[in-house]
């Protein structure tokens, strides 16, 4: 037991160590933003506080840790209607390897649609298309170290395209969980999207060059390319706990709160709460990001349904989430999960 907790205190001071070494860039133009819109259901109607959600396949997105919970093999797939027609998807597949611990995959994709170009001389539109698109790519491994003690790590391949001009660079997420009871007190970290800067190339940026002005007869129209600076990676420390508790023969009701420190952003907290009933329906309540300076989002509800699709252990769970987003109109998630 001081074993376990030793080791869990060890790599949260590393965890920490991580997330404040990014902890100096507060300019909000960091790259790959599209890595912090949180994919799960269940996680965003309880204000995604979501660090110490282990029985959740998608739980893996706030805690590389959830991968050392997986039973059986799992998919899941979330999708949401973003802000300003954006639409995003999310899928993840769970592997379970034996005593070895348990693998698992994700890719995620964001897409504008297509968008007339306009520009200085044609403001209206120059009668082309262009669109934006994200993408990442993740495999990651966790490992129920003891009972009471699960570590996780995955690495995401990260991709924005902007037209004909894109970017990309590898992140790591790090995380860790300690139960203190199976019923009581769940312990978690974690830091995401923690890499190298990276910088935009494309054919967009080229352009042509006069190398000097003054003199006649040379070559004006030189071919070059423009550089972009390198972006930092929107870098994000979290830490929460949660606590489960039965309530009568039927229903069980989970607490949780995590506490934000981003690299890009002020400081947070969100706190969420979930009722269970027969393990098949569930109701949750929660508001993200108390404290974070000019936040847009607030209170979020949302509501699943579980059930077995056979007697062989199959079985599936459909969750949707509201979240309020201030002035920038709501937003709507759904994920289907299956366990097989």
């Amino acid at each position: 037991m001081k074993a376990e907790r030793i080791l869990f205190l060890g790599l949260l001071l590393v965890l920490t160590g991580a997330g404040s070494a990014h902890a100096q860039s507060k300019t909000g133009t960091a790259f790959g933003d599209f890595l912090l819109i949180e994919p799960s259901a269940r996680a965003t109607g309880m204000g995604n506080a979501g660090v110490t959600l282990l029985d959740d396949l998608q739980g893996v997105y706030y805690n590389p840790a959830a991968i050392a919970e997986v039973s059986q093999w799992g998919a899941s797939f979330s999708h949401s209607e973003w802000l300003a027609g954006i639409n995003y998807n999310y899928a993840s597949v769970g592997i379970p390897l034996g005593k070895i611990g348990n693998g698992f995959f994700s890719l995620t994709a964001l897409s504008s649609g297509d968008m007339e170009v306009r520009t200085v001389e044609h403001p209206l539109g120059t009668g082309e298309q262009f669109h934006v698109t994200d993408i990442a790519v993740g495999g990651g491994y966790g490992l129920r170290v003891t009972d009471r003690f699960s570590a996780g790590i995955e690495a995401r391949f990260v991709q924005e395209t902007i037209w004909h001009t894109s970017a990309s660079t590898v992140v790591l997420n790090m995380g860790t969980v300690y139960r203190l009871a199976d019923e009581g007190l769940h312990l978690g970290a974690s830091i995401s999207n923690f890499g190298t800067d990276a910088r935009f190339t494309g054919r967009d940026l080229d352009v042509t060059f006069d190398q000097d002005p003054n003199v006649n007869g040379d070559n004006s129209t030189l071919p070059a390319s423009q550089l972009t600076d390198a972006f930092p990676l929107p870098v994000l420390f979290r830490v929460g706990v949660s606590l489960p508790r039965r309530l009568g023969s039927d229903g069980r009701i989970l607490m949780a709160l995590d506490a934000f420190h981003p690299a890009d952003n002020t400081e947070s907290v969100s706190l969420g709460g979930e009722y269970a009933y027969k393990k098949a329906f569930s109701v949750r309540a929660g508001y993200q990001n108390l404290f974070q300076q000019d936040s847009e989002v607030g209170l979020t509800l949302g509501a699943g349904l579980k059930g077995k699709l056979d007697g062989h252990g199959r079985a599936y769970a459909i969750d949707y989430a509201w979240a309020n987003q201030g002035r920038l109109n709501d937003t709507h998630r759904v994920t289907l999960a299956l366990h097989f």
